[in-house]
């Protein structure tokens, strides 16, 4: 890399995690010589999380493929990219010809949601493609979130948004935001604006079984078994009515469903649910009366509570919780952006607003949402034989073998599939077993906006990140490859299709990402309406604005932004309501439920979901969100994995000494599906009776490219998730209380 001498300072945002942090990056000539907060960026405010040093590390990254490559008997070699082309389409086209067109499958990776370009062009290569074999992160994730938005307020990116910089009382069940700055909640710098919430003389209650970063700034923390959180929101919402604590205020008349949600929680009284959850009866009764009584409050949920087995109906109530101490739609409250580029407004009109069940899988029957099968059906589906087999295979930005549950079964999988082909600039886990692999350009090698994020973030703000540097000439952008193979899939075969590079070339010239970009700024809610002469924003104006613009805090918008039919909240949806039969049949199986005597204050062994050991698997397992890390992708960069071991097994002093384990001690960590080997780390963090592996690791695979994160393998937790453990309404893998059984590793 050269140096010219004369460093310069440019502006952009950091695009590695959902908080959006604004960077100030010194560069001389080709070389980054620092990455630093921008103190003058209206969001972040100079916050910076260690993450945003990776971009440095990931652009220099001499693992990272700049050019396709073709895996044969001697590995993987270098091809051009009308190779490259050329191959996929036809080995698709033909997978499609004599096996169908669901014989080809689609799975969309995490940091797709990243990369504005990859999700504007996705969906016409998509219809291209015309397969209905969809997977993608979202049901390792989010799924619940979306599905209960679509029940409730009829469109899936309507997700309602904790107002923290302004609320009174923040209740968290199963996150920790201070180390995710929000997850479906974008907050950059969450320790000062937790800090600001107790300055105002506010509240910070968490409920989590593990102490989290989160929970130790907090004025209380509960903990709660694995999987139980339905069982403590049913008891909050029993409490406000039967205490005549509910007060929806403004929404009451345009909600439909209130009088029935207090006829089903009514019976779940804190006294029934208490043995279950772990929690004393007084204290949930206690709790509900804070958070009635703070003005104003609001709950959030994240991953320990959505991906679980009762994930729907955890986030349903949730929501429900908010709307009936009339919290919903309230400054302080949970709320709803109106974002520069209103990805609601725009789903709306392509009618992407979400639905539920369209179709089943193939072989457990499981429910599509959004046109897309939950990822838990993604080996089965490959490895089962039949009318419908999925032979081949095409991911984007994904590494579903460490990121879904029995990644072990998944990798066998892959290794049988007629072809696979990926968009991606890493030889990892999962594109290990592809044929072709197409890599995009790097994260500072186009221009950036965040698209999704902007619409869940916690205050209205907007910034256009310029590419920060020029790609190759022959480098390819995400959304550049996406046109060039979806011209191939389309054009008829011969001349045609030796046609269709070129007119993909054109067409990506004419109709760039951010020219459509440009289109949904100026017709937005913030936009200048196509007036050069407005004060409204364009691309062109935001990209003057190197900081970014502040558009204000939320505002209420309901009943004008509902899509459902009625124009109404539908607070009792019939598929949620029907769903809590499920519940309570685990609740009566529970510790102290109806079938069974119990103690709140008992320890106990939470399972299949409520607390029923079996199988001999005793402690439940949970996972854990670690600042320096970000899924699976960040630990090629030696600065996130340099310093101690982190990917550790945390347990319970209680029960490490009752197997006769020590700290720093190697274990083996069995599930139905599988084991893994690693250190164990005895601590009080975590309540007895659960343990916690993070997520993201497990780089010990053969054929694996990434010198760093090798040198650095940890051990998958989804080498022990279950992939038959899923919550049945939604089809989201129930990646927390996995049932499992510790003890000493074999010497």
């Amino acid at each position: 890399m050269g140096s010219s001498g004369s460093a310069r300072t440019h502006h952009r945002t950091c695009n590695l995690c959902e908080a959006m942090c604004g960077i100030a990056i010194e560069v001389d000539g080709d070389r980054i010589t620092s990455i630093r907060g921008d103190p003058d960026d209206p969001f972040s405010r100079g916050y910076l999380c260690p993450k945003a040093l990776a971009l440095q590390d990931i652009h220099e990254d001499r693992d990272r493929l700049r050019h396709p490559v073709r895996r044969t008997g001697a590995g993987f070699q270098r091809i051009s990219w009308d190779e490259a082309f050329d191959e996929v389409a036809a080995r698709l086209r033909e997978t499609q010809a004599r096996h169908g067109r669901d014989a080809v499958a689609v799975y969309l990776g995490n940091p797709t949601v990243h990369n504005h370009g990859a999700l504007l062009y996705l969906v016409p290569f998509l219809k291209i493609l015309r397969t209905r074999s969809r997977f993608s992160a979202t049901s390792v994730d989010q799924l619940p979130h979306h599905l209960v938005a679509t029940l409730l307020f009829g469109h899936q990116m309507l997700l309602p948004v904790p107002d923290i910089d302004r609320t009174s009382f923040l209740l968290v069940l199963g996150a920790n935001p201070v180390v995710s700055n929000g997850s479906l909640m974008s907050a950059p710098g969450m320790p000062r604006r937790l800090k600001a919430l107790r300055e105002r003389g506010g509240s910070l209650v968490v409920v989590d079984p593990r102490r989290t970063e989160t929970a130790a700034l907090a004025d209380r923390h509960h903990f709660i078994r694995p999987g139980t959180d339905v069982f403590l929101l049913l008891a909050l919402l029993s409490t406000l009515f039967a205490e005549r604590l509910a007060a929806p205020g403004r929404l009451r008349d345009v909600t439909r469903g209130l009088d029935e949600i207090e006829r089903l929680v009514l019976p779940f009284t804190p006294e029934r649910v208490a043995p279950a959850v772990g929690i004393e009866a007084a204290e949930i009764r206690a709790l509900a009366r804070a958070f009635a009584a703070a003005s104003p409050a609001v709950c959030y949920g994240r991953i320990g509570a959505c991906l679980q087995e009762f994930g729907a109906l955890t986030t349903w109530l949730i929501t429900a919780l908010n709307l009936v101490t009339g919290n919903l739609d309230r400054p302080g409250g949970a709320m709803f952006t109106r974002p520069v580029a209103d990805v609601v407004a725009l789903q709306g009109l392509l009618r992407q607003t979400g639905h539920l069940g369209a179709r089943r899988s193939r072989v457990r029957g499981l429910p599509t949402f959004a046109g897309e099968y939950p990822a838990a059906a993604l080996a089965e589906e490959i490895a089962t034989e039949g009318p419908g087999q999925i032979r081949a295979l095409f991911t984007v930005a994904g590494n579903p073998v460490l990121s879904t549950p029995n990644g072990r079964a998944l990798d066998q999988a892959l290794a049988s599939l007629d072809f696979m082909a990926c968009v991606d600039f890493y030889i990892n886990e999962t594109t290990r077993h592809a044929r072709v692999i197409l890599p995009p350009t790097g994260p500072l090698e186009r221009d950036h906006y965040d698209l999704a994020f902007h619409a869940l973030a916690v205050r209205n703000t907007a910034k256009y990140s310029p590419a920060l540097f020029a790609p190759a000439d022959d480098a390819r952008h995400d959304w550049q490859i996406l046109v060039e193979l979806g011209a191939r899939l389309a054009a008829p075969r011969g001349r045609g299709a030796a046609l269709a590079g070129p007119a993909a070339r054109a067409l990506s010239r004419a109709l760039p990402p951010a020219r459509l970009l440009d289109a949904a700024i100026r017709l937005g809610p913030h936009g200048d309406r196509l007036n050069p002469l407005s004060r409204g924003l364009s691309l062109r104006k935001l990209e003057r604005e190197a900081h970014g613009v502040d558009l204000g805090p939320l505002e209420p918008c309901l009943p004008g932004r509902l899509f459902t039919r009625s124009g109404r909240i539908e607070l009792a949806p019939a598929p949620l309501v029907a769903d809590l039969a499920r519940a309570r049949e685990a609740l009566h199986r529970a510790p102290g439920g109806a079938g069974q005597a119990g103690d709140a204050g008992e320890a106990g062994d939470a399972g299949d979901g409520a607390g029923r050991p079996d199988g001999g698997y005793d402690l439940r397992l949970i996972g854990r969100r670690q600042l320096r890390s970000n899924n699976s992708w960040l630990h090629n960069s030696p600065r996130m994995v340099k310093g101690r071991n982190r990917c550790t097994l945390l347990m319970h002093p209680e029960d490490a000494a009752r197997r006769g384990i020590a700290g720093a001690q190697r274990v083996r960590v069995s599930s139905r599906v599988g084991s893994v080997d690693l250190e164990v780390e005895v601590t009080d963090e975590v309540m007895p009776g659960v343990v916690s592996l993070p997520h993201g690791w497990g780089h010990g695979r053969g054929g694996v490219q990434l010198h760093t994160a090798t040198q650095h393998p940890g051990a998958s937790v989804n080498d022990l998730t279950d992939h038959l453990a899923v919550d049945a309404l939604s089809g989201t893998a129930a990646l927390n209380g996995v049932p499992v059984r510790v003890e000493p590793a074999p010497a």
